[in-house]
């Protein structure tokens, strides 16, 4: 059972890297958003850990704004970043189709009282790259750059590429949840059940390898990230996108198994039943190579799937994405 506890903080219900921290004063500063004086956040199992839950049904995207700065970029490694070069050239050495893309980097997130009705969540943000996630999260240093990052910083995140990724809770009309079970194939989590998800992109805000943080605006970037999970659900799914509802956020998880890595999960209702769902993804998609088969479970049987034998079927992602589903959209565990 992994815990975080709750610390004080006058700015509002907040997080960075190193954990999670609730205000200080009565709910009802927040209009319509009803917070408890504490909050530690546990996720029961090792593999993930809840970095940020959102109130009660999840925040619109009017609700979120983000702030990119070079400030939350990852520290230069110790040494110098000539170990991450090293793992990269090695990998493209064994696998020379892959290619190095920007990413948006996690920093922290803190839901802040304003003018507007409820909370409002202020994303920090960086920029990263796939190359820094293989020769940090990914790299056999991880665990000790965790530990480096903490000593040096104060932040076990420090040195790290922390890619944000998304994920979908996906619901169907006649109360289903939507799975996919990843193909073998792919190089994290090969053959588990996963939620639909990838990545926000820069490149869809900023063309070119090199994007620069003052050339991608806040609000733009807010869109890219809501917009980015409903295209993951119609590439991978193979979904109309008039079928999708607009997302809600539900929350972020870090991946324990990737050292951290976060990702911020969404709450998606669809228009279409499980089985007009299931014609849809055999149909085939853009990213129909991913999966290799669609699952559907009840929503009033997710509260309980940590108890089943399926739940060791599930890569941590979807397990993140599960716990925040229970926590703000369903019932709690």
């Amino acid at each position: 059972m992994r815990h975080f506890t709750a610390h004080g903080s006058a700015e509002g219900l907040g997080v960075s890297s190193g954990g999670l921290w609730v205000a200080v004063g009565p709910p009802g500063n927040w209009p319509g958003c009803d917070l408890p004086q504490s909050c530690p956040v546990q996720t029961m199992d090792p593999e993930v850990s809840l970095l940020l839950q959102c109130p009660p049904g999840g925040l619109p995207k009017e609700q979120v704004r983000a702030e990119l700065s070079p400030a939350h970029d990852r520290r230069p490694l110790p040494g110098g970043d000539k170990a991450i070069a090293a793992v990269w050239e090695s990998r493209l050495q064994a696998q020379p189709w892959l290619f190095d893309a920007p990413k948006f980097r996690l920093h922290s997130a803190t839901l802040v009282s304003t003018d507007s009705p409820g909370p409002q969540l202020l994303l920090r943000l960086g920029l990263t790259s796939y190359r820094d996630f293989l020769g940090t999260n990914w790299a056999s240093s991880a665990a000790w750059l965790r530990q480096q990052g903490a000593a040096d910083w104060g932040d076990k995140q420090a040195y790290l590429a922390d890619p944000l990724g998304v994920g979908a809770v996906l619901a169907t009309t006649d109360d289903f949840l939507v799975f996919l079970r990843r193909s073998r194939q792919v190089a994290e989590a090969p053959g588990l059940v996963d939620v639909p998800g990838g990545h926000p992109e820069p490149q869809a805000l900023c063309p070119g390898d090199s994007p620069l943080h003052k050339d991608l605006p806040g609000d733009l970037v807010v869109h890219e990230l809501f917009s980015s999970v409903l295209q993951e659900i119609c590439d991978e799914v193979n979904l109309p996108l008039l079928t999708l509802s607009q997302p809600l956020l539900l929350g972020i998880a870090r991946n324990e198994t990737s050292a951290g890595r976060a990702s911020a999960e969404f709450y998606v209702q669809c228009s279409l039943t499980s089985e007009q769902v299931r014609k849809y993804y055999r149909s085939g998609g853009p990213e129909a190579h991913e999966s290799t088969g669609i699952i559907f479970m009840e929503t009033q049987s997710i509260s309980r799937l940590q108890e089943t034998e399926m739940w060791a079927e599930f890569c941590p992602s979807a397990k993140g994405a599960i716990f925040l589903y229970n926590q703000v959209q369903g019932s709690p565990i």
